[in-house]
């Protein structure tokens, strides 16, 4: 119980919020200052402010807009994952779902997206979501944005061959967006074993978070493009 009798609302989440518009910022705040277990601890109008901040204030998620002037949110999360041993989570805020900065902020280690205009409860769960290890991962959405592009030989391409077959099947269902306990089911295995390999997934992709690993494996071919792929 709090100090006013109501239930706990567990561990505060601190956000920083960065986007050029200044209305969107202030509009962001408002809402989230609103929620019990999330703390907004500052705002950044440019990428290029975003690293500082983060070594100050420690904030534990990033909505990051991935469209500004001046360093844009694929620059700020990319600096973020090379420089920082334990960066915040990143989740690219958009205007647009199919917006293709979106993608490639997902390919430099963001771990979701979210539209900026989707209601307050559903930012908020991101943002617990993230905080606590997960993903927001709308797979439609990722695999409209991988159709199109070329298949990049880049090193998890080549790490892909590692997997075994169970980690493959797992990282085919990690696409559709399923859940570990979800997997579990569909698997017909233990949750501690789907735990064991999806960690065994990311590392041998050399993926940071089920998002990366995804995006990893539309590009290598592991997962296929169509709507209706196994």
């Amino acid at each position: 119980m709090n100090a006013s009798g109501g239930p706990d609302p567990g561990p505060r989440v601190t956000v920083l919020i960065v986007d050029d518009e200044e209305l969107t910022r202030t509009g962001l705040r408002a809402l989230l200052s609103a929620k019990p277990d999330l703390d907004v601890v500052g705002e950044a109008a440019d990428g290029a402010d975003v690293l500082p901040m983060v070594e100050r204030l420690r904030p534990d998620v990033v909505l990051m807009d991935v469209r500004m002037p001046g360093v844009d949110g694929i620059e700020a999360t990319r600096r973020l994952r090379s420089t920082l041993p334990d960066p915040p989570k990143v989740i690219v805020i958009t205007t647009f779902e199919n917006d293709e900065y979106v993608y490639d902020a997902l390919r430099v280690g963001a771990s979701g997206f979210i539209r900026k205009r989707a209601p307050v409860q559903q930012i908020a769960h991101a943002i617990r979501l993230v905080a606590t290890g997960d993903s927001v991962l709308f797979p439609d959405a990722v695999r409209r944005l991988a159709a199109g592009r070329p298949i990049r030989r880049h090193a998890a391409t080549g790490r892909a061959t590692a997997l075994t077959g169970r980690e493959t099947e797992t990282l085919r269902l990690m696409a559709k967006g399923q859940s570990n306990p979800e997997v579990a089911e569909q698997l017909q295995v233990s949750l501690e074993t789907v735990k064991t390999h999806v960690g065994n997934v990311l590392a041998k992709l050399g993926a940071s978070n089920r998002t990366q690993a995804v995006v990893f494996a539309y590009e290598a071919g592991l997962v296929g493009l169509g709507a209706d792929d196994d």
